[in-house]
């Protein structure tokens, strides 16, 4: 594949494997890899839950907004974006206008699966299957509506969806 500074972002709800993919899929690119999640912790001092009790969901999002702007203008870069970046219309606006847009498709066994041990806030429920569904069915057309590329990460190994999003970057190459 011809190597290429334009930006490429993953979007998709918690569990596709954003971070994991994102990692692989720089170092297959020779691009730098950015966690948007991680990249706001390092800079409030606290992690993504804390912010959450304290400035509640709009807070978080306001935050991640302005982080947004600030990555998507950067060239160079796999960033791996929060699974609720999406639910504002400017970030979905920046991320389809200025990069390559990869959906991380997966569904809420896999979800559960991979996050059960983790605390998502958006998972402090009685019922996390339910809590996942009402997210996909609210989030998915919106991933859906912004990507070039989509690839399911529910099966298979990480490599293989690496390979899979690297077979149709080259297709919508510049």
């Amino acid at each position: 594949m011809r190597r290429s500074s334009a930006p490429v972002f993953l979007i998709g709800p918690m569990g596709a494997g954003k971070s994991t993919v994102g990692r692989r899929l720089a170092a297959r690119l020779g691009l730098e890899f950015v966690d948007c999640d991680a990249t706001l912790e390092a800079r409030t001092g606290v992690d993504i839950p804390r912010i959450f009790d304290i400035e509640g969901e709009e807070g978080f999002r306001e935050r991640e907004g302005r982080l947004l702007d600030e990555l998507t203008a950067r060239e160079g870069i796999v960033l791996a974006t929060g699974g609720g970046a999406v639910l504002r219309e400017a970030n979905r606006r920046m991320l389809g206008a200025r990069g390559r847009v990869v959906y991380l498709r997966a569904d809420v066994d896999t979800q559960l699966a991979r996050v059960r041990d983790s605390d998502r806030p958006l998972l402090r429920t009685d019922d996390p299957r339910a809590r996942l569904e009402a997210l996909a069915a609210e989030r998915n057309p919106l991933y859906e509506s912004i990507a070039d590329v989509t690839v399911d990460t529910g099966s298979g190994s990480m490599d293989a969806v690496v390979e899979a999003i690297m077979e149709q970057l080259e297709r919508i190459a510049p």
